[in-house]
């Protein structure tokens, strides 16, 4: 079995849209951020790696959860189109490229497209995305090339609410 687990960044503060790039997480957004990667430490969940967009809220987001789950952040890797945005197809084939023995990989990124990839690649999603929304995926395969969409199963859809 293979895992992906799909974090939207946390809150960002409400300015600086001019430079959206470097928008900064709010107190709130660390907040959440360590609240969500407590509960994954509870389940045991870890990152065999982590992919992030290079975007500071995302980013940031990411290093929590790296320092929280015992994740080294030097061993953080940025990809510039996850900011861009990628289609879902295209984040399939990022999918299918990861290593073989990566099995609970996280991204970290941005809605709406963070929003569509659990869409397409779950067999059903009825829920929203808040900010640090944090969504595990498992496929039922021994190879990440042979991921496919709306194959993936809802492993667990956590947000910050829940543990308030």
């Amino acid at each position: 079995m293979k895992q992906v687990v799909i974090v939207r960044h946390g809150k960002a503060v409400p300015y600086g849209y001019e430079d959206d790039f470097t928008r900064d997480l709010r107190e709130r957004g660390k907040k959440d951020a360590k609240l969500i990667s407590d509960e994954l430490k509870k389940r045991s969940i870890k990152p065999d790696k982590i992919i992030s967009s290079p975007a500071k809220r995302a980013f940031k987001t990411a290093m929590i959860f790296a320092e929280n789950l015992d994740f080294r952040r030097q061993d953080i890797i940025t990809v510039e189109d996850i900011y861009d945005g990628l289609t879902t197809n295209d984040f399939l084939e990022l999918i299918k490229t990861l290593p073989q023995n990566a099995n609970t990989v996280f991204f970290f990124g941005h809605n709406p497209g963070f929003y569509y990839y659990v869409c397409n690649l779950l067999d059903e999603f009825y829920s929203d995305m808040p900010t640090t929304s944090t969504v595990g995926i498992n496929f039922d395969i021994e190879k990440w090339e042979d991921a496919e969409a709306r194959s993936g199963k809802l492993a667990f859809h956590l947000v910050p609410r829940m543990f308030k």
